[in-house]
């Protein structure tokens, strides 16, 4: 190497720390390769319907939003969702059920960061498989009838799955994101801002007002070229409660905390509860102390409470993260506890019973 261009390596100052760099097929070229066919754009979009009515007051139903804490297993999220679409139409008539899916998991520290990040479970985040394996799945289940429901954590994946989905999400650590309102104001979909991890109500409050607003701001569009993207604002925002650090936030004097929030920030009293993570105290056994809880407020006449969530899986409890995906035992969460099957369907048939 010559003196001129030591000089200048000794001297580098942009990308010291990346490892590598490695470019993702754009999102229409995935969008074309899975495209969304007549049933399933069918689903999406009379399930955004449903939803925004039963936000809007002009649907009775109460929304259920259940599924896995995360997929991680393309094939037991099928027979889910199979199970689950043949209880959500006995149920329809008094609850809206929608399915969790799941696919980027925020972490505390670290860990692993889901199926789109790390679709082999190994390290190697093939993020170009995930994002087939994920935007795949979810249009099968659409076709099976079923909405869906899914967090956004990175920025750039709205663009390869957010047509396919009836319910956003924006998660605890992310609610006071600038990033994630401006994202979410843009989203096609309503999109529930759940309440940050120290238990505070003010940062969701506060990012719904920020996503009901216009904003530009720097992405990528369809065809993977970076631009400034301009929104409309997202008008169809819903508080979700899911407890803090202090405990759990789901006692009629939190909802009524709630509700004044919302209507003091000019924001529609509307309410989804949480009955995993800081409301369960992440015991699985304690979800169903905290939906049967949060349905009797609402049989006693609590209407800003317009839905509950579940995590739930084929088979209760937990299992850590193998590398060897054989090792792994079949319908078990590899993240968070889960309810199982039998419990799900005990709890949403007894919630019919009850409304």
């Amino acid at each position: 190497m010559n003196p001129t261009a030591s000089a200048a390596a000794a001297l580098a100052t942009s990308n010291l720390r990346i490892k590598s760099l490695e470019p993702l097929v754009p999102p229409a070229r995935l969008m074309a390769l899975l495209p969304l066919d007549a049933a399933a754009t069918r689903t999406i979009v009379e399930g955004r319907q449903a939803v925004e009515r039963v936000l809007a007051g002009e649907d009775d139903r109460v929304l259920a939003v259940v599924g896995p804490c995360s997929i991680h297993d393309p094939d037991a999220a099928r027979d889910y969702a199979a199970r689950l679409k043949d209880l959500a139409g006995r149920v329809a008539d008094r609850i809206l059920v929608v399915m969790r899916v799941y696919f980027e998991k925020p972490r505390t520290t670290v860990g692993w960061k889901g199926l789109i990040n790390d679709p082999h479970l190994d390290d190697s985040f093939d993020v170009a498989t995930g994002l087939r394996l994920a935007r795949g799945l979810l249009i099968e289940i659409g076709r099976m009838g079923l909405p869906t429901a899914t967090e956004f954590l990175e920025p750039i994946t709205p663009q390869y799955i957010a047509d396919t989905i009836v319910l956003g999400a924006i998660g605890a650590r992310t609610t006071e994101s600038p990033t994630h309102r401006q994202m979410a104001s843009g989203l096609s979909m309503p999109v529930g801002f759940k309440n940050s991890t120290d238990g505070s109500l003010q940062a969701a409050v506060d990012a719904m007002q920020s996503a009901r607003t216009p904003h530009s701001f720097l992405g990528i569009d369809n065809e993977g070229g970076t631009c400034v993207v301009s929104t409309a604002g997202n008008p169809w925002g819903v508080l979700m409660l899911r407890g803090g650090r202090s405990g759990s936030n789901y006692s009629p004097e939190v909802m009524e905390e709630a509700r004044r929030k919302l209507e003091s920030a000019g924001l529609p009293a509307r309410v989804i509860v949480d009955c995993s993570h800081a409301n369960s105290g992440k015991d699985p056994r304690r979800q169903a102390v905290v939906w049967r809880d949060v349905l009797e407020q609402r049989v006693a006449g609590d209407r800003s409470i317009v839905g509950l969530m579940l995590e739930s899986n084929i088979h209760p409890g937990s299992q850590p993260v193998q590398r060897d995906r054989t090792a792994l035992h079949y319908g078990i969460s590899i993240t968070d506890a889960c309810i199982g099957w039998d419990e799900t369907e005990e709890l949403l048939v007894e919630a019919h019973t009850r409304l």
